[in-house]
């Protein structure tokens, strides 16, 4: 088929990359032209595992083009699929402008029968709305289906996600878009949900508001283990044997981070509250997420006996999590900035990023980074962390404290390198 994808960002790119792989002629266009020249020439701006060879792959035989005519794209192609921004505004909800743009664009261009797909993370009621648009921008209601098909992509294992899906979502109640959006992906192997577009989005929404529900849970948990000097990691085995709770998502550490899940759970309170029905579930959800972070800073602090300009502190990682460059939300960035404003002295390395924050020397590796350091704090799980030396990471530190903020680290390939294990949750 031929796609036309609005959106050459973390969800588009990946989308139309996968899409193409399937056996598509995909489009995929941005106003940006900057980054449309950047693709066009093989520079892809995002990092995401195994995309870039997807992309140059496709893109080298005419299957992938990137273009920054949205209206000449809509013109050309059969099926439009939607897949822009939508930020959080002031008051958390999500802000609906880039959508409301491409749907302006689309309402200019259209002039024969599409199929207009959401992939954006949207709020319950934008397929309706979006409908409504169009008809009152002056598009004949049979030129046109709306379908909400969400994306349940995780940074870093994207690609992966995409071929290997625990669902496909499609929401509409016309039987022939369905069958139309199905077939997209075919010769993928998943359990597909055909709902009405309302729960389709809600379903995106809910989603990701229960998996930051499990990191809230076990990282509320984690902080009565270290009252009762009980370990976190094996009271979370335990809980997720349970077949009815599951293993996923019980990884106790400083926090949920990225660009999906504080977003989407602010954006699902504010949706509801607009109905008057308050989510007070979630709102504690937040509280907890925003307060986990600071405990572990005091914990520093109580370890360290204070944080103060005499003390240097090295952080190894920046993105808000392994596998991605990321740094939306990242409680990594966060933890350097709380640290950054108790004047200690702060060095940081990641393997893709380094974000200007005020106070913190970035190094050129994870050694240098702790070269005459007091403690240590992991942020980031990336494997080259998990791996390191400790026998050489405790000759250049100063100190021996190693604060294991993600719970990733081997505690006793640390303690047998004479440093001291501090982690989440555990005794």
């Amino acid at each position: 088929m031929n796609i036309g994808i609005i959106g050459a960002g973390y969800v588009g790119l990946t989308t139309a990359a996968v899409l193409a792989e399937l056996g598509h002629a995909v489009s995929c266009v941005d106003r940006d032209e900057e980054k449309i020249s950047r693709l066009n020439n093989g520079v892809i701006p995002i990092y995401e595992p195994g995309l870039d060879e997807l992309v140059d792959r496709h893109r080298t035989a005419n299957r992938l083009i990137f273009r920054h005519d949205v209206e000449e794209t809509v013109r050309q192609n059969d099926i439009i699929m939607i897949a822009v921004g939508t930020p959080s505004a002031i008051d958390g909800a999500a802000d609906l402008v880039f959508v409301r743009s491409v749907l302006k664009s689309i309402a200019s261009a259209l002039s024969d029968s599409k199929i207009i797909i959401m992939k954006s993370t949207v709020p319950p009621g934008t397929g309706d709305w979006a409908e409504s648009f169009l008809i009152e921008e002056g598009v004949a209601k049979e030129h046109f289906e709306v379908v909400s098909n969400p994306e349940f992509l995780r940074e870093g294992t994207a690609i992966y996600d995409t071929f290997h899906p625990d669902r496909i979502v499609i929401g509409t109640h016309n039987e022939a878009a369905a069958e139309v959006v199905q077939s997209l992906y075919a010769g993928i192997e998943a359990k597909t949900i055909i709902t009405g577009r309302t729960e389709a989005e809600l379903i995106k929404y809910g989603s990701n508001a229960f998996l930051a529900t499990k990191l809230s849970f076990i990282n509320e948990l984690a902080r009565v283990c270290e009252a009762y000097g009980a370990d976190i990691m094996d009271v979370a085995i335990g809980i997720g044997k349970d077949s009815r709770i599951g293993e996923k998502f019980l990884q106790a550490g400083i926090g949920y981070g990225g660009s999906c899940l504080p977003k989407d759970v602010q954006a699902l309170m504010a949706a509801a509250a607009a109905k008057n029905e308050p989510l007070k579930l979630l709102q504690a959800v937040a509280e907890v997420n925003d307060t986990q972070l600071g405990a572990y800073v005091r914990k520093l602090e109580h370890v360290l006996g204070g944080l103060d300009e005499t003390k240097h502190i090295a952080v190894w990682g920046a993105t808000f999590k392994e596998n991605t460059d990321d740094l939306r939300y990242s409680r990594a960035v966060a933890i350097m900035e709380s640290l950054a404003r108790r004047a200690s002295t702060l060095t940081a390395y990641d393997p893709l990023a380094a974000p200007s924050i005020a106070g913190v020397t970035w190094k050129e590796s994870a050694l240098a980074a702790v070269e005459g350091a007091d403690a240590l704090v992991i942020a980031t799980g990336w494997a080259e962390f998990v791996q390191a030396d400790w026998q050489e990471v405790a000759k250049r530190m100063k100190g021996s404290v190693v604060m294991d903020g993600r719970n990733v680290l081997n505690r006793k390939a640390i303690e047998s390198a004479g440093l001291r294990y501090v982690g989440v949750g555990r005794p």
